[in-house]
């Protein structure tokens, strides 16, 4: 596909290198020292949108199911399927799309969705004035701050516009040119844009500054969607189904967390890991996902879901042929997880 071409790149990088568990020790409650799996995990993005992964991580999840974590961010679904292809992360998390995209490309060794996180968009729609009564045709001639074309941002955005009866090239001007992570600072540093679609902390960031005010919620306006999920190469959950599994077990546990305890408990939580935002401003952001039902009480990435994903994708014009679920999905982690 014509703008898949960082999937073709990351297969051409692929490293071959055998990597084989390496182990540190930690001790355990009897003071005995119990060996620890190292496992790299590398996110699209560090958000709260994506707080039941670090509760686990605050809460000792992974090393309780015997693995030593490494958390690295990538920055965009491009650049975390590159690291996952190349070998450098064991896990992505990301936008399901990603996989599919890569499939398309003819990936000989498919990266595969064994754990669905988020079921709704974790991003809003931030306008330069207060609009109490918006309605998604008011950005009608308007000129909005998107994300890049492909990606689940852009795509759910757009999704949107369409079910409003917007077409999203020609009712209204998206500029895609800005990477990711920078649409704020653009939309503060430059007047020429009327909204921006905004992940938290950007949003609540902007209307703390009174340069931006949240005016819709993607997450409600599109429904349930699978918007976030972990995926892993078929040769390496082949050869580490163990791995994989307690991965997922530690991933469950934090989601029964915060489907048990509330926001304002979240957030404490998980506030080490966003030290340069201010607790009260962490636990708005908790309450914000938590009101609007983000997270999914298990893991289970269902078939209907994926349907889903791939009528916005042929809707966005970014799927030239429908794939398999059984393909791109196994659930036998995630199910085996929600039992335990």
């Amino acid at each position: 596909m014509k703008n898949k071409k960082w999937i073709a790149l990351a297969a051409a990088v692929v490293l071959s290198v055998t990597a084989l568990p390496l182990g540190v020790f930690a001790a355990k409650k009897d003071g005995t020292d119990e060996k620890l799996t190292k496992v790299t995990l590398n996110e699209v993005a560090h958000s709260i949108f994506y707080a039941p992964q670090y509760v686990a991580i605050e809460e000792g999840y992974f090393k309780d199911e015997g693995l030593d974590l490494t958390l690295v961010t990538g920055f965009g679904a491009d650049k975390t399927m590159t690291a996952v292809i190349s070998g450098e992360a064991d896990i992505g998390f990301m936008g399901a799309e990603a996989s599919v995209y890569a499939y398309q490309e003819g990936a000989t060794d498919p990266v595969v969705n064994f754990a669905q996180l988020t079921q709704r968009a974790g991003n809003f729609l931030v306008a330069r004035e207060k609009m109490p009564d918006f309605k998604w045709e008011d950005l009608k001639d308007k000129k909005v701050l998107g994300g890049r074309k492909g990606g689940m941002p852009e795509m759910v955005f757009e999704y949107i516009l369409r079910k409003n009866g917007l077409d999203p090239q020609k009712d209204l001007t998206i500029d895609q040119s800005i990477d990711f992570g920078y649409t704020a600072a653009a939309f503060t540093g430059d007047n020429s844009a009327d909204f921006t679609v905004e992940f938290e902390p950007s949003a609540t960031a902007l209307e703390k500054e009174g340069a931006g005010y949240v005016v819709a919620s993607l997450g409600v306006d599109s429904g349930y969607v699978p918007y976030t999920s972990y995926s892993a190469k078929t040769s390496y959950m082949e050869k580490n189904p163990e791995i994989i599994q307690k991965f997922t077990n530690a991933l469950q546990k934090g989601m029964e967390y915060v489907q048990s305890h509330t926001p304002e408990e979240i957030a404490e939580v998980i506030a080490p890991q966003f030290a340069e935002t201010d607790l009260d401003t962490v636990t708005a952001i908790v309450k914000r996902y938590y009101d609007q039902d983000t997270w999914k009480s298990n893991l289970i990435f269902e078939k209907e879901s994926f349907e889903l994903l791939e009528d916005i994708l042929e809707d966005s014009g970014e799927l030239s042929e429908r794939v398999s679920y059984e393909n791109l999905v196994t659930t036998k982690y995630a199910q085996e997880a929600a039992e335990k």
